[in-house]
């Protein structure tokens, strides 16, 4: 039986916090509350992808040793959202004391700002009734859907979106342990469409090399989704010069010959506006434009109809300031 290959998101996922590519000041001082064996709740808000459920992990296994899943439990709070996981499987997992000489066990409640209201009203409780041998952690995309008085009772760490030099630094680390070869444009390809997510970035890279052990810019975009930038201001371009059937059949080749939903080419042409050549009050006009097509995809509205209706407004955009 031939094994199935390993997923590079879990083969290279740090073991030790020191590893974590990135977030070095909030990693500092997680460092600080191991080494001290004195953990207070934590709240890990902040985008996906960069590294607050490893953090979680990492903590774990540093405190834990060897017995980390023993003392860990981990519930994907999207999953198992309701007020009865909190006050059963939460509660009872809680009340029991820690295996092995550890100071408490963890509990991590991924995606935690999808928990229900009833459900976050009963953890808040749950939380100070298990100090003695509980520590939580949740980690959520927005902090803002954690009721304030969870947010109270835990140390909020805000992770943010790795830059450049640190997605580029893993990608190569990856390339080292596969005995792959990633050209530049490449690198350059998995930090645009991954947009600060290590993840993303990491199965991109994945998905491209199972065609080649050289990997160029061509197969990034194939595998990502994604039009390349230079295609997507071309077609802003055009449309602006007030070539709207030029810039029209652009827009078909993304459709329809890349097979791209209407959602993701607006997403880039959101970027796109920026990087064009236009005064600042003409790029306004353009990105509350662009706002209000949005709007329109998310309502249900056509897409192909929607898109060129999008491209006709900066057609006359353009022969405005022409």
């Amino acid at each position: 039986m031939v094994e199935a290959e390993e997923i590079w998101v879990e083969k290279y996922r740090p073991r030790k916090l020191e590893e974590i590519v990135g977030q070095r000041e909030i990693i500092s001082r997680l460092q600080s509350f191991v080494e001290k064996k004195s953990l207070p709740h934590m709240l890990f808000a902040g985008p996906a992808g960069t590294g607050k459920t490893t953090s979680a992990l990492c903590i774990a296994r540093e405190l834990f040793g060897d017995g980390w899943r023993q003392n860990l439990l981990e519930l994907n709070a999207s999953d198992e959202r309701g007020i009865d996981t909190i006050r059963t499987k939460v509660k009872d997992y809680a009340r029991t004391r820690p295996i092995g000489d550890v100071p408490c066990k963890i509990i991590l409640l991924d995606e935690s700002d999808a928990l229900t209201s009833d459900a976050q009203h009963a953890l808040r409780r749950t939380m100070e009734m298990y100090t003695r041998t509980c520590r939580f952690i949740l980690d959520c995309n927005y902090s803002g859907r954690v009721i304030e008085p969870i947010q109270s009772r835990c140390t909020v760490f805000r992770f943010r979106r790795l830059s450049e030099p640190e997605i580029s630094r893993m990608l190569k680390r990856i390339t080292r342990g596969e005995k792959l070869i990633l050209t530049e444009g490449a690198i350059k390809a998995i930090i645009y469409v991954s947009e600060g997510d290590m993840r993303r970035a990491i199965n991109v890279l994945q998905a491209a090399a199972t065609f080649k052990k050289k990997v160029d810019e061509k197969e990034i975009y194939e595998v990502s989704v994604a039009a390349r930038p230079e295609e997507v201001r071309q077609m802003l371009e055009l449309a602006l010069a007030g070539k709207f059937e030029e810039a029209r059949s652009k827009l078909y080749t993304l459709l329809i010959d890349q097979g791209l939903a209407g959602e993701d080419i607006l997403g880039q042409v959101h970027r796109e506006i920026f990087n064009l050549n236009l005064p600042e009050r003409t790029k306004v006009e353009l990105i509350d434009k662009t706002g209000e097509f949005d709007f329109r995809l998310t309502e249900g509205a056509n897409e192909r109809i929607q898109l060129e209706a999008m491209l006709a407004h900066f057609s006359l955009v353009g022969k405005v300031r022409g």
